[in-house]
């Protein structure tokens, strides 16, 4: 018997945990001690890239369950079979991966759900049905990723998020044709959001929000008001929000200046009064929106407090060179008396010459052009 093998199998295990799901597989035919090791692994990643079906034989025990389809390679039943029998193995997290061009599919056991143990639950692919079933549970659940879904009918994720007690971070992203309508979810517990889809309220330990917003204006209020926790805020909005909400935690602020319906600049004024501890600024754009930029911005009658007591960096990437855009990076150096470093992507030449020549409220401001 070579030294290896002579290792207790617990140790054997810990050792294969580290090589890739296939490889640690494919050591079962070393010898009869070897042929079942591997059915101990914790974790197991599967994918059509890389397996047959012959080989996603299932595991006795499982803490981590990934899925990543690529080909319509396996049938529905045989994901449903393995994630049966992942639920059943006090499973912890799960990952399904789904891009094949085929139908829509119902491959989720209805026991994913109510899987008591689950932590992680990331579903990813526009052919991936969500139907919910009447009872759902996930009392540990902290972290729920749901990317480009299709959901069976309007209510599903409601009724998915309002049964999470202990949900900290949720990514939800829409696709067209996913069954969606704007609704209201509280999910008081969360501290991490990306949202490009419902309306969630009453989110008191929210800590970081990723959210584009195209309410009606009755429903941005709303949702306004249940963010105003957070310390780092990643925005677009396509209208003013209203007045009476104060972001007396926020320090990070990236707002997309996409600017579609020409109220960037009210936007950008109403966020600077209404966040007094605001130390980082930045003007960017989302991804896939229209680099429109900036068109107006009417300067406040008073400098907000932000901008006089704490902000002390300033980004713009994208510069368009619009009126709106000039002067509000003139106004910034202006009046940010506490100012460190003010970061410009792409200005024009004469840009570059007017904010050098531009006076500026901190001598310890450093201009950055990229």
């Amino acid at each position: 018997m070579d030294k290896i093998s002579r290792l207790p199998d617990e140790l054997l295990v810990k050792i294969l945990s580290f090589l890739p799901t296939k490889v640690a597989v494919s050591t079962s035919i070393l010898s009869k001690q070897w042929d079942f090791l591997w059915m101990w692994l914790p974790k197991l990643d599967y994918s059509t890239r890389k397996y047959s079906e012959s080989e996603c034989t299932r595991a006795p025990i499982i803490e981590s369950f990934s899925l990543d389809f690529l080909a319509s390679q396996f049938k529905p039943v045989t994901i449903r079979s393995w994630l049966l029998t992942a639920v059943s193995r006090n499973l912890r997290e799960v990952e399904v991966s789904h891009g094949c061009n085929n139908k829509v599919l119902n491959m989720l056991p209805s026991s994913l759900y109510t899987c008591k143990s689950l932590v992680s639950l990331k579903l990813n692919g526009r052919r991936l049905l969500v139907d919910v079933p009447r009872m759902v549970s996930l009392p540990c659940l902290k972290t729920f990723l749901l990317q480009d879904v299709k959901y069976k009918n309007e209510d599903s994720l409601q009724r998915l998020l309002s049964n999470c007690p202990v949900l900290e971070d949720l990514v939800v992203e829409g696709c067209k044709g996913d069954n969606m309508v704007k609704f209201i979810v509280i999910v008081p517990s969360l501290q991490r959001l990306t949202n490009h889809h419902c309306l969630i309220e009453r989110m008191p330990k929210l800590e970081e929000a990723y959210v584009e917003l195209s309410f009606n204006p009755v429903y941005i209020d709303r949702f306004i008001g249940s963010i105003t926790s957070v310390k780092r805020l990643t925005l677009c909005i396509d209208d003013v929000y209203g007045d009476g909400f104060v972001f007396d935690q926020l320090e990070h602020l990236q707002l997309c200046t996409c600017d579609e319906q020409h109220t960037s600049g009210a936007v950008i004024v109403r966020l600077l009064k209404d966040s007094p501890n605001l130390r980082v600024l930045d003007l960017f754009k989302m991804e896939y929106h229209n680099p429109i930029g900036l068109y107006t911005w009417n300067q406040p009658s008073t400098v907000p407090e932000c901008i006089l007591s704490s902000l002390q960096t300033f980004k713009c990437s994208g510069y368009s060179g619009r009126p709106g855009e000039r002067d509000l990076l003139i106004y910034i150096l202006k009046n940010a008396n506490h100012l460190k470093t003010a970061t410009i992507w792409f200005p024009t030449v004469d840009m570059k010459k007017e904010l050098v020549l531009s006076s500026r409220a901190s001598n310890a401001c450093q201009l950055v052009f990229d």
